[in-house]
């Protein structure tokens, strides 16, 4: 039957203790690949994320109902997502219409926050600064296990492509044949039975064991908005750092305190920055041609990752310079009111020797 899979991801803190977490959460286990014919011992998380399953409550969205089980999976560089499983009895038309609803469902998105800030209730003595950001990223895999009418899986795609480039762009009405081309452009198959559509906003998955190829297109988004929220609070730290560069005037020239503090704000921030910037690039270890591997390297294609990754990265040399710049300011400011405070003695002793005389 086929299956929607719509994906939240949120940032929920600067870094969390697994091992802590996992002592903190019942039923909880580290999400590993399954290694069958598709992926190695080269291709693997580090360290592995925890998944949780949460059973309860069945979400009902229009007449699309989901499967009362729902998949947390928390990572140490402080993010969450949240997958829901919807299974559409019907054909492509159907799972157009149940893709295009799901999506702009805020009753879903409000679901998925509240299963996530009772998860972080559940790990705050194991999470580093924890909060729920309001930025979020979404992403919808629309999948077939079978019942392919077609030779191949790449042959029913192609056959249907016109149709499957509006389950991935619903908002784009009637398609034109070079939006067609650019929904359903970037695939990759490992066999007959099987092919991988990835898109910005949607994947669309024909396989039977599609579990780690999800798993896959999840990370990548995870990284997305990792990515995206450290790219925001650069932008909006250098904004700030700007502001302490203005030349200071009147006595605020000497107030020591307030240089050194500015310095160690933005050293700390340079340093959080770089961190996660690191765990976030380095959680998923990518070795080799192995088909999983190939389909990170696709999705990431299609998110810019490293687009995004470079410019986080001139960002942080940015931030480097106005370190550096701070820094000389500080230690400038110290020699200058260490010669004031010279200056004075000196000026205090003559007055002192000249009224002692006196």
């Amino acid at each position: 039957m086929p299956e929607i899979h719509p994906i939240f991801v949120f940032e929920v803190a600067l870094a969390v203790d697994l091992d802590a977490a996992e002592r903190s959460l019942a039923g909880a286990e580290r999400q590993a690949f399954r290694h069958r014919g598709r992926a190695t011992s080269f291709f693997r998380y580090r360290p592995a994320p925890l998944r949780v399953s949460q059973e309860g409550a069945v979400v009902k969205v229009d007449r699309w109902e989901a499967e009362p089980r729902v998949d947390l999976v928390l990572y140490d560089f402080g993010a969450v997502s949240v997958t829901y499983r919807f299974s559409v009895p019907g054909d492509l038309a159907e799972l157009q219409a149940g893709s295009s609803v799901l999506r702009r469902s805020e009753a879903l998105r409000q679901d998925a926050r509240l299963r996530v800030d009772t998860l972080l209730q559940s790990v705050a003595e194991a999470a580093h600064k924890p909060r729920v950001a309001d930025f979020t990223e979404d992403y919808t895999i629309v999948g077939m296990r079978e019942g392919v009418d077609a030779p191949t899986a790449q042959s029913y795609c192609d056959a249907n492509a016109e149709r499957i480039a509006q389950i991935l762009r619903p908002d784009a009405g009637g398609v034109s044949a070079e939006e067609i081309v650019a929904a359903t452009g970037l695939r990759i198959s490992f066999g007959p039975r099987d092919v991988t559509i990835v898109d910005w906003d949607a994947a669309f998955v024909v396989d039977p064991d599609p579990e780690d190829v999800r798993a896959v297109l999840e990370f990548a988004n995870v990284q997305l908005l990792e990515m995206r929220w450290l790219d925001l609070q650069l932008d909006q730290s250098i904004e700030r750092s700007y502001q302490l560069l203005a030349p200071l005037r009147g006595w605020r020239r000497f107030g020591t305190r307030r240089i050194g503090g500015d310095v160690r704000r933005v050293a700390e921030l340079q340093l959080e920055s770089a961190v996660l910037l690191e765990r976030v690039t380095n959680a998923l270890k990518v070795f080799g041609e192995e088909y999983l591997a190939r389909i990170y390297r696709l999705a990431a294609q299609r998110f810019q990752l490293a687009e995004l990754e470079t410019a986080i990265s001139q960002k942080l040399a940015t931030i480097e310079s106005i370190y550096q710049k701070l820094s000389d300011r500080a230690a400038a400011t110290r020699m200058e009111t260490l010669e004031w405070v010279v200056i004075i003695l000196i000026a205090l002793e003559i007055v002192l020797g000249i009224v002692g005389r006196a």
